[in-house]
């Protein structure tokens, strides 16, 4: 069965630069757009079921899909973005100077890193893996989650080690496409961002 994983729209702190995690934030005006842009997507793939990160920004990117389809939103913990632990709320550029190492084995190292207060991708990863195992699509799907969530769904489904994590693609408002066949999740597409058009967000200045 085909599964779309998503990540949310466009967010008031990806705008300013400044890492979520676990905190709250705001869609976009930009973001609101995606989101329903995704829907329109969405639709047209006949998608039966929608399931979401608890966040505010993956509930209210998959909304408008779950009301053109008449479905819930379902939530699943499983799916929560990656807890930057003291980083949260904090802006990308004041991390790089007041916290060089760290910042740079982040951006270089990734699978390596220990959040202070946080996760590493290793936990994401495992947690992914639970929900992969569990979800069990009888119809196609979305899915609505976070840029640490697709990368580690996107390096599992290749066989690629967790260094390979930024080596992915993900956008604000696209998603990638699996084919869930018994226990494997089989890779179609990584990234598909045609539905945006002009909506696409310059991903490069978000604090990732």
């Amino acid at each position: 069965m085909r599964v779309y994983l998503a990540r949310h729209g466009e967010t008031t702190w990806n705008l300013a630069g400044r890492y979520q995690g676990r905190r709250e934030s705001e869609l976009s005006p930009l973001g609101v757009r995606q989101a329903s842009a995704l829907a329109g997507a969405m639709d047209a793939a006949a998608v039966g079921r929608v399931v979401s990160s608890p966040l505010l920004r993956c509930t209210a990117t998959a909304q408008p899909t779950a009301e053109r389809r008449h479905v819930p939103v379902e939530i699943d913990d499983r799916l929560i973005e990656i807890a930057h632990g003291t980083w949260e709320g904090r802006l990308r550029d004041e991390l790089a100077a007041n916290d060089p190492v760290r910042y740079r084995a982040w951006r270089q190292d990734p699978a390596h890193v220990q959040f202070e207060g946080g996760e590493s991708v290793q936990d994401v990863l495992d947690r992914w893996r639970s929900f992969a195992a569990a979800l069990a699509p009888q119809t196609p799907a979305l899915v609505t989650t976070h840029d640490a969530v697709v990368r580690v769904a996107l390096v599992d489904a290749t066989g690629l080690s967790l260094d390979a994590f930024w080596n992915v693609r993900v956008e604000n408002g696209a998603y990638a496409v699996f084919d869930v066949v018994g226990p494997r999740w089989v890779l179609v597409d990584e990234c598909v961002a045609d539905h945006l058009g002009a909506l696409r967000a310059d991903v490069g200045s978000q604090a990732l």
